[in-house]
């Protein structure tokens, strides 16, 4: 599994011209899962997504998570976060998830950082051609694969 975090002022998922979700403050993360993932994998990236101090304390140092700050969290399935660009020109995505796997283990994402934060998880619509804005703050960028231990 692979995810892309973005500390966010706000963030949106728009489809077909018309808003599907927005947020203020919080996490706009980009979610791509991999042939093999497993609900491990999908446990551990959830409890360090509610867990990864990166928003700033009163001193200006990132100290807080998105749970401390009372923070939002937009989640976006996103395939292409797998792509290889080893060879040619077009990526390829053939580490990437099918439906039969991705779906679930998107889902469950979801559901692991809403139960943790106690609040719901705003997400885009799986497989659908979505439009993302967001106003990246600081900005904080950060990527996670559950590969890398």
């Amino acid at each position: 599994m692979r995810l892309v975090l973005q500390r966010v002022t706000e963030a949106s998922v728009s489809i077909g011209g018309s808003l599907h979700s927005a947020i203020g403050p919080g996490l706009l993360v980009l979610v791509g899962v991999e042939t093999g993932d497993t609900e491990d994998d999908v446990r551990r990236m959830a409890a360090k997504t509610v867990a990864l101090r990166i928003f700033n304390d009163d001193a200006g140092v990132m100290n807080r998570s998105v749970a401390d700050v009372g923070g939002q969290v937009l989640a976006v399935s996103q395939f292409t976060l797998l792509a290889s660009t080893v060879k040619g020109n077009r990526p390829s995505y053939i580490r990437a998830a099918g439906h039969d796997l991705a779906v679930p283990l998107y889902e469950l994402y979801c559901r692991l950082v809403a139960e943790a934060l106690g609040r719901q998880v705003l997400t885009g619509v799986f497989g659908a051609d979505m439009q993302v804005a967001l106003t990246n703050d600081g900005p904080v960028t950060i990527l996670m694969d559950s590969r890398t231990r």
